[in-house]
């Protein structure tokens, strides 16, 4: 509680707020308690962005990739902040707290509804971004890396190999991601296969809870910890940095991407890979990216399957396993690359091979576009006939999208109670559904979303059932909300998303945001509820052991 003294200041601007007039009292409010709190005044004019800033709609777009979360239409935030350090997020969220100001904190952006910087619930809301904390510490030594929750995935994948050649880390395919949010999810990756998902290999983090504290693993305790390695973000605190674990990787991988159109036989070949794809060896995996094309040399529309690998090895090992399991796909020795790990990292996320590595230091997404995306997992192989149904639906929308990532190996192997992240044993591969459009008019959003919407619904029949899956990385709103007023939502309501992400982890997760966020600061439109069995005043008064021996923090 040393930290607590500092900030019981903002008690003395309530009484002065009456008095103190304003055009938007949140925003000066806000400005105010942060100023009697930060050590250097100067520094909140660098880090402190209202509607009226002229640089507030290029920083509140600076790392939005959904451009859907930042339309015309979207919700604004009242102001952003653009913590330099720890105790910057420290006052801000006393702050907000003491304020009632509602917070989201974004470390990335990809947050594919928004959650992190828009709303769709009533209450005005301050954006905390803390693109600016991405600092990176590579530990060889101790097989670990520290990472600031606004370092990209790709930045750190650059540093990790910038110490070591035979060293990697097994998380996100799209280089731009925030690792903050990233970990809260799950994080999987092209070594998914082989190590598991980021939060799998997570070691230990800091978190700052609603009463401003910094807490580490030991101190927030394991359940907590367990909760935020997959529980989603936004839900139980601030993640200020992760420390992850370094796997090891060979000094040369393998990587091919070979395309089959329907003429070239695609529904065959990928009815033959939904046999075989959670199967494959360990170090392999096979990603299939499904998208309309040109039948080249006439105007004819067909879609293309796009089968794109990482093979932990050399690409005569990777021919054999093949031409064993996956004949099918007729791969050429002359179809594969070898090269670095890093360098299969800008080849799996779609670079050019003439792209140098640095561009991974850009922290950039390659293209911004209007999307809305859906998820599901498949236990069994989709028919032939499901295939055919899906090729008609695509041939009728302009830039639909799915993208199969495989599962088997490692993630099999981990129980589903682990962590929060519960697709594991049974599943034979994830589908993303992505639809994309670059017009910006809310009628045409309606008419892109409504047909995804038709193609998820198509799909019910060929994919998990009791609950229907779906991975809590890519949000999607259409599953369930919050109570758009900010009110506290029943347990049966979030129940209707919390265990098609969760499964029966859900209960688990419920059980300790109850416990360490007993007022239901940290919330948004799918954050995990608090359960209201007991009153306030019995909440704060918990004193007890978690069941695997960590203290749970309380008020």
């Amino acid at each position: 509680m040393a930290y607590f003294s500092r900030f019981l200041v903002p008690l003395l601007l309530l009484a002065s707020l009456s008095s103190f007039c304003s055009s938007n009292p949140i925003q000066d409010t806000f400005h105010q308690c942060l100023s009697l709190n930060t050590d250097s005044l100067t520094q909140l004019s660098n880090i402190f962005f209202t509607p009226n800033n002229t640089a507030f709609t290029p920083v509140l777009n600076s790392t939005a990739q959904n451009l859907r979360c930042i339309a015309s239409y979207a919700a604004k935030p009242e102001l952003i902040f653009t913590p330099l350090h720890e105790t910057h997020i420290q006052t801000a969220v006393i702050c907000a707290k003491k304020l009632g100001i509602q917070l989201r904190f974004r470390s990335g952006g990809h947050d594919y509804e928004g959650t992190s910087y828009t709303s769709v619930m009533d209450l005005p809301y301050v954006v905390i971004d803390l693109a600016k904390l991405r600092r990176i510490d590579v530990d060889i030594e101790d097989g670990s890396v520290w990472v600031e929750a606004g370092a990209t995935v790709g930045e750190v994948y650059y540093r990790v190999a910038e110490k070591s050649k035979i060293h990697g880390i097994p998380a996100g395919l799209c280089t731009s991601l925030g690792v903050g949010g990233h970990i809260t999810g799950g994080a999987y990756g092209s070594m998914m296969r082989k190590y598991g998902l980021g939060a799998d290999n997570a070691l230990d983090a800091k978190i700052i809870d609603a009463n401003g504290r910094i807490l580490d693993r030991k101190a927030m305790g394991e359940d907590v910890f367990w909760a935020i390695r997959g529980g989603g973000g936004g839900s139980f605190g601030v993640i200020v940095s992760w420390k992850l674990k370094l796997v090891p990787v060979p000094e040369t991988v393998t990587v091919f991407n070979v395309q089959r159109t329907l003429e070239q036989g695609a529904t065959k070949i990928l009815y033959k890979w939904q046999q075989v794809a959670d199967k494959l060896d360990d170090n392999l995996f096979i990603r299939v990216l499904i998208q309309n094309s040109n039948v080249p040399n006439t105007t004819q529309r067909t879609v293309s399957t796009a089968y794109n690998a990482l093979f932990l090895g050399d690409v005569n090992t990777l021919q054999e396993i093949m031409k064993e399991n996956f004949q099918e796909l007729g791969l050429t020795k002359d179809a594969c690359f070898e090269m670095s790990w890093l360098e299969s990292v800008l080849f799996i996320a779609g670079y050019p091979r003439t792209v140098p590595t640095t561009v991974l230091l850009a922290g950039k997404p390659a293209f911004l576009n209007y999307f809305k995306a859906k998820s599901d997992f498949v236990t069994k192989p989709i028919p032939v006939e499901g295939l055919e149904g899906i090729w008609k639906r695509f041939l009728e929308e302009e830039r639909p999208m799915m993208i199969w990532n495989p599962y088997g190996g490692m993630m099999a192997r981990i129980p589903e109670s682990s962590i929060p992240f519960p697709h594991r044993n049974g599943i034979v591969f994830k589908i993303q559904y992505i639809n994309s459009w670059m017009n910006p008019e809310k009628e045409v959003m309606n008419k892109h979303v409504d047909w995804i919407r038709k193609l998820h619904n198509y799909m019910t029949q060929y994919v998990s059932m009791f609950p229907r899956q779906a991975y809590v990385n890519y949000r999607d709103l259409d599953l369930g909300m919050n109570d758009k007023n900010g009110d506290d939502t029943s347990f049966v309501k979030a129940s209707s998303w919390g265990t098609k992400y969760f499964k029966d982890n859900f209960n688990r997760l419920v059980k300790i945001k109850t416990e360490f966020d007993p007022d239901n600061f940290f919330k948004h439109e799918q954050s995990i509820p608090v359960l209201p069995l007991k009153s306030k005043s019995q909440r704060f008064k918990h004193v007890k052991k978690g069941k695997r021996g960590g203290k749970v923090i309380h008020h």
